[in-house]
């Protein structure tokens, strides 16, 4: 892809689900007056936030009686501003971030586990001598951003590999897709955080990546649905008419059959990736993360497992990312939507 194209985080402009009911395939009439809100993002891909184009182009916010508008903006942490800023009602942040900006008194809570199997890895040169993160002392790590998800998530593999960042090793933000293949081929980094997005991208510009994440991280979740407190109070309904249409979304993705359709309606989200030669292998990686893990997967779509959270929460304090322990972990997440969700 050429500089001119790559999908970069600021490139992406605003859509909202009126904009792209001409594009969806099979998109019903709107039933009802929609309420305008807006869902801050932290990276542009729309097959990584595939349950909401899919419910988008299937009318399932229609028929809740919301219009959302996607607004992709850089990184978790920038996600986390918006909505303290009021400009955005609802986002999806990750978890690590979402432990900061509670431990700094923001009022946020996050609702919804949309990747319950880990969205990061941690990914270096198919021929390269690193075999453990252990390996990676004194080297470079590239991220996305310098806030994002991928960091916590990096640091805290690093933190139980006995390394400290800035005497250990170094972040350097890289972005995404075709400026991180840049980074690996000018041998400014040793390794990069990425996600499914990012690792799809990779491969299809031909680098051959390996992962050499722990498996005791693979089961740390990734990104997920989050509303401030305050905005929950303000409008009770949208909680619950998100999740309901983000359920039905994945269900439908899920499907073997509807595949095409999906892809489909992601491509109306993002033209330019649904040109791309990796979108039906993204595709398929990001319905093996968003579907639950065997030992979860009667808990419903969105669920969160309070062990999960505490393993983060335990990482991000051993890494230092969290100064202190957060007294009450329960109150940074609910699982009180989930059954509606899935009934």
């Amino acid at each position: 892809m050429t500089s001119t194209t790559r999908l970069s985080r600021r490139s992406f402009g605003l859509l909202t689900a009126g904009s792209v009911a001409s594009l969806a395939i099979g998109a019903p009439s709107l039933i009802r007056a929609q309420t305008a809100v807006n869902f801050a993002v932290p990276n542009p891909s729309a097959l990584t936030w595939l349950p909401y184009w899919v419910a988008v182009g299937e009318g399932y916010f229609a028929e809740e009686g919301f219009e959302p508008r996607l607004e992709a903006i850089d990184g978790s942490s920038a996600v986390l501003q918006a909505m303290s800023a009021g400009q955005a009602q609802i986002g999806a942040p990750g978890p690590g971030p979402t432990l900061g900006a509670r431990a700094r008194g923001v009022d946020v809570k996050f609702l919804y586990n949309l990747y319950p199997k880990s969205v990061f890895g941690l990914l270096v040169k198919e021929d390269s001598a690193y075999q453990t993160p252990a390996d990676l002392k004194g080297q470079v790590i590239g991220v996305g951003t310098a806030d994002g998800a991928e960091v916590s998530f990096t640091r805290a593999i690093l933190t139980e590999a006995g390394m400290t960042e800035g005497a250990d090793y170094s972040f350097l933000p890289v972005g995404d897709g075709g400026t991180a293949a840049v980074a690996f081929l000018r041998d400014e980094v040793a390794a990069y955080a990425g996600a499914v997005s990012d690792a799809a991208i990779l491969a299809a510009r031909g680098l051959t990546l390996r992962e050499i994440t722990p498996e005791a991280f693979l089961g740390f979740f990734g990104n997920g649905i989050a509303m401030l407190e305050s905005q929950m109070q303000a409008m009770p309904e949208l909680a619950p008419a998100f999740g309901r249409a983000l359920v039905r979304g994945t269900r439908f993705a899920s499907d073997p059959a509807n595949k095409e359709k999906a892809l489909a309606h992601c491509a109306a989200g993002n033209p330019q990736e649904g040109e791309q030669d990796y979108a039906a292998s993204l595709y398929d990686g990001v319905v093996n993360r968003m579907t639950p893990t065997e030992a979860f997967i009667g808990k419903g779509y969105g669920y969160q497992p309070p062990e999960h959270w505490q393993a983060i929460h335990d990482s991000a304090v051993a890494s230092g990312a969290l100064s202190e322990p957060i007294e009450d972990l329960a109150s940074v997440y609910t699982n009180e939507f989930v059954e509606g969700w899935n009934s």
